[in-house]
């Protein structure tokens, strides 16, 4: 077994760019050889799933992504070539999450006993469309009635230190495309056109920003946030024919598409207009007080002195395919604040730390389950 820092820098000299796994997923059913091994690839996605049965009892599944985003223009060193400075990782995926996927395979590396399947599932389509990624590896675990009982996504999840915040849930994204129709025309003889910007200017307060529901315990309010409004020619003579407008809403469990809908059909009622919904993912929430909630928030208090907020904030994550699938998950990891920037790092310690919270997890957790 190779240090922690030895393995993290391992990982993130793999150039693994979305789609590809940069030769990470070979490298990883050799440290963990002694792990079963599933692998579900579905066009340019490979999707490796590692597991060992020690008894009878829950199956913990870990899990993460190790492909990362273009390292894009304004790095001072080479993003692949880690780079570690006053303790301090920098490399593309220091953070998200590499740091996450290198503290559980040392977990794991390390556990001699566990009352249950320990696993691992890691896909190389996060940062990308997700559609041959981690819900494909499900689909095959579900047909093989192997689906985890409860899952830790090692997404970076800390806001400000280490260990104060995971994440029991996500909030879903429903995106919005509203047309509305009017007659062009000439600016000179307004009355001759109907112009649909003078149409929505009186009800547009009603749409932006507003607010679905009033959330809950778990979640924050969905809200309506326009993201884009254009119509006409870029001209001023000429009134326009139609106007798009879009938006997103980051739903709770409280409002779905049909509420959405009625709502905008109310607002926009005797006007000329299109809607267009689609959801691009569901909300979930893990309760507060399920066994792997609780075990980690032991296991922080543990090894960092903290007691974590629990979080649905944020955009959206693989943890949504778990809970699409009926799987207790939460989310636990390093602080997130350079994520998908130039110069990301990760400080070295945070992963450590990580890797000793996974470890507590796994060793505490038949004492957990009652």
């Amino acid at each position: 077994m190779v240090k922690t820092e030895e393995l993290f820098l391992k990982l993130l000299r793999f150039v693994s760019v979305t789609p590809e796994d940069g030769g990470a997923f070979a490298f990883m059913k050799e440290y963990l050889s002694d792990f079963e091994v599933i692998e579900v690839n579905v066009e340019q996605t490979k999707n490796l799933f590692l597991y060992k049965r020690f008894g009878d009892g829950p199956h913990l599944c870990f899990a993460g992504h190790i492909d990362v985003v273009p390292a894009g223009l304004g790095w001072d060193s080479d993003p692949f070539e880690p780079l570690i400075k006053e303790g301090v990782v920098f490399a593309r995926g220091a953070q998200d999450m590499k740091s996450g996927v290198c503290a559980f395979l040392q977990a794991l590396k390390s556990a001699q006993n566990f009352h249950g399947t320990l696993s691992a599932l890691l896909t190389s389509d996060e940062e990308g469309d997700a559609k041959h990624g981690t819900i494909e590896v499900l689909k095959e675990l579900q047909k093989r009635s192997f689906l985890p009982d409860y899952a830790i996504v090692a997404e970076p999840t800390s806001e400000v230190v280490f260990g104060d915040a995971i994440k029991i849930g996500r909030r879903g994204s429903i995106n919005g495309v509203i047309e509305i129709l009017g007659k062009q025309g000439h600016a000179a003889y307004p009355e001759k056109a109907i112009n649909p910007v003078h149409q929505i200017a009186p009800v547009l307060e009603h749409l932006a920003g507003h607010l679905l529901d009033a959330g809950d315990e778990a979640f924050t309010p969905s809200q309506m946030v326009i993201t884009d409004i254009r119509g006409g020619m870029e001209v001023t003579n000429v009134t326009p024919g139609n106007l798009k407008i879009m938006f997103n809403v980051r739903n709770s469990t409280k409002t779905d598409e049909k509420k959405i809908r009625s709502y905008v059909e109310g607002v926009l009622s005797g006007l000329n207009f299109s809607l267009q919904l689609s959801q691009s993912a569901h909300p979930f929430v893990t309760s507060k007080d399920s066994f792997v909630v609780r075990a980690v928030q032991n296991a922080l208090l543990h090894v960092t002195g903290k007691s974590p907020k629990l979080s649905t904030a944020g955009g959206t994550s693989d943890a949504r395919f778990f809970g699409a699938f009926g799987v207790a998950t939460i989310e636990c990891g390093v602080v997130n604040d350079t994520i998908h920037a130039p110069n990301e790092c990760c400080p070295l310690h945070e992963v450590e730390s990580l890797v000793e919270v996974f470890k507590h997890v796994i060793a505490n957790f038949e004492k957990e389950d009652v």
